[in-house]
Formats: structure tokens, sequence, C-alpha cells
């Protein structure tokens, strides 16, 4: 018999049309010779299942939904929520409540590398170079000057708690700051000023199972706009997405080494992607994505491509390895 996959997509952040994309994908890719998919969207409290095209809602109680007068119950999820609930730890959290197994890092580790500047401090201790960062909250009053004088100029605010570069912005002058802030704040109550590091953007993709790590080939990033923003991220020909990265060879040696430790050290699941600048010969590490993109466009399935596997083979790969049976 098939086992029952719940794709679920949807979310409540800026990531959520992104993320409603990247399930349609994954609902496509999926291997319906070994698997069951039933795409299930989640928006707040509102979480339906599309079943002969029509939506139905799911028991929370038990993460079920009742089709053809029967109970239909889930083998596995297969997350594809960017931001919160599906990266943050809190999907996680419920799927360890109702016992079912889910294709993602697991709960410390999501909640973790949701927090940028959490996992930059987590990571120092094992050689691990990043940029110099602040972190304010909504209620501190933020001394511009100061800033600049900690970090220089340009450099870059965030969210600390979010991706797909959602309220990011490069600053050139102090009396950005602010205004950045307040943008910045539009999307988490936590934000991070981090110093600009001049150099080459790569990212590195990591996928285990329970038998072995496999790290894919290095993608180098080169945006046409100011940085690698939301726009650039999700238009077509507004950045070129290189692989393999132009790179050299030690480098790429140094990226997969740092990659691997970084994996196994935040106790990562799954598929992950990782990012970083190269300045002067030396990798400096940006943030981890513990659920990547996994649209037509993004870079993870290029990735995999690139190693020559399929998507519908890591997708199995996924799926099997959180049912432990590879």
């Amino acid at each position: 018999m098939k086992n029952n996959i719940a794709i679920v997509a949807g979310g409540d952040s800026g990531e959520y049309e992104v993320s409603i994309k990247s399930g349609n994908q994954l609902f496509s890719q999926i291997d319906i010779s070994k698997y069951n998919p039933v795409l299930i969207h989640m928006k707040g409290l509102q979480w339906t299942a599309r079943l002969d095209g029509v939506d139905v809602e799911v028991d929370k109680n038990d993460f079920s939904v009742q089709h053809a007068g029967n109970k239909l119950k889930f083998d596995c999820a297969l997350i594809g929520i960017h931001g919160t609930p599906g990266e943050d730890g809190k999907l996680q959290s419920y799927f360890e409540m109702v016992g079912v197994p889910y294709t993602t890092c697991g709960v410390m580790t999501s909640a973790l590398t949701f927090n940028k500047f959490a996992t930059k401090h987590y990571l120092v201790p094992y050689g691990i170079f990043t940029a110099k960062a602040l972190l304010f909250q909504k209620k501190d009053t933020v001394d511009a000057t100061q800033v600049v004088k900690e970090l220089g100029l340009p450099c870059f605010v965030k969210p600390n708690n979010g991706g797909s570069s959602c309220g990011v912005s490069k600053i050139s002058v102090a009396e950005e700051i602010v205004p950045a802030i307040k943008k910045a704040l539009e999307h988490d109550s936590e934000i991070i000023v981090e110093e600009y590091i001049q150099g080459t953007e790569i990212t590195c993709g990591v996928i285990k199972t329970q038998d072995k790590l496999q790290v894919l080939p290095i993608a180098e990033i080169v945006s046409k706009k100011e940085f690698f923003d939301y726009e650039a991220k999700y238009t077509s020909g507004m950045a070129d997405e290189i692989i393999p990265a132009r790179i050299p060879a030690d480098i790429w040696l140094d990226c997969e080494q740092t990659s691997s430790l970084i994996y196994e050290k935040l106790f990562c699941k799954g598929v992950v992607r990782i990012d970083y600048i190269i300045r002067d010969n030396k990798l400096y590490f940006l943030e981890v994505n513990t659920v990547p993109g996994m649209t037509e466009q993004s870079i993870i399935p290029r990735m995999i491509k690139a190693k020559n596997i399929s998507m519908k083979d890591a997708i199995t790969m996924l799926i099997e390895d959180a049912l432990g049976r590879i």
C-alpha cells in the first residue's frame, strides 16, 4: 500500500507565495508510483487538504482528513513552508506531538537557525567566520551614529527571523538606518544590523539521509540588483545563479567541508542551503535555510539536477529518510 504524504505549503510570513509555488512543484515531482500525495494548505488556523478538487478541513487533533467516508491519516509530512510556522520549529513541534514523521530539521535546529543572530553566535566556537552584527528589539531606541561606528557603511538591516530577503535593506548613509529598521519591523519584532562584506556570494546545498551526507554543487550568485533581494531571487533574469560556482578549488573544498561541519554541528536533517560571502579567500557565513525554496526558479532543484539526481529521487530520499527506511 502506498504511503499517504502530506505536502504542506502556505504559512504566515512574507514567503507565503513562494511556499505555495514550492508546494505545487513538490506535488508535481513526487513519485506517485510510491506515494499518495495530498496538498495541504496552511494559513493561520485554516488548514485544508485538496482532495478530488475539493478543500477538506484538516483535523488538527491527529492531522487527518475525512475522505470518501473514511479517515485519511498521513504517514509523513513533506514540509514546504518557508518562514513561520514551517521553518521556525512550530510545525515540527506539532508533528512531534501528533506522531507524524516530517522531512525537515528537528524542533531545536529549526528554532535556532531561524534566528540569524543566535545562529551566528552558536557557530563561532567551531571556527566559522561571520560578519559583525547588532541585534535590536522593537522596544529599543536605535542610535544610528553608534551603529555606523561599530559596523561601518554600507551595512544591512534585516528581520532577525525570516527569509527570502523580505524586509531587507542595504544602507549607505546613517539617515537610512532608522527607516530601514521600521521597514524590517513589519516582518519581525527583532532586527539584525550586519556589516557589509564585499565579495563573491555563494550558496551550498547539503542533503543527508541516514546512511550518507551529500554536498550538492556550489552555486555562485550574481544579482543584477544592488544585492540578492526578494525580486532578484524570484524574478526571472534578475540574477545569475551559476552552477558550478567560479571559485578556486581550495575555496570550493573549504566550502564543502564548512557546510558539512555546520550541518552536523547544528544537527540538521533533510536538505538545507547555507549561504556565504567570500572575501580575501575567506568564507564568511551568512545564514542557514532549513526549508529552502523548491520552485522551478529555486537554487536547490538546480543543484540537485547538477548532481545528476532527479527531483523525483531527491524527494523520495527525503521521505524515506523521514520514515526511517534508508
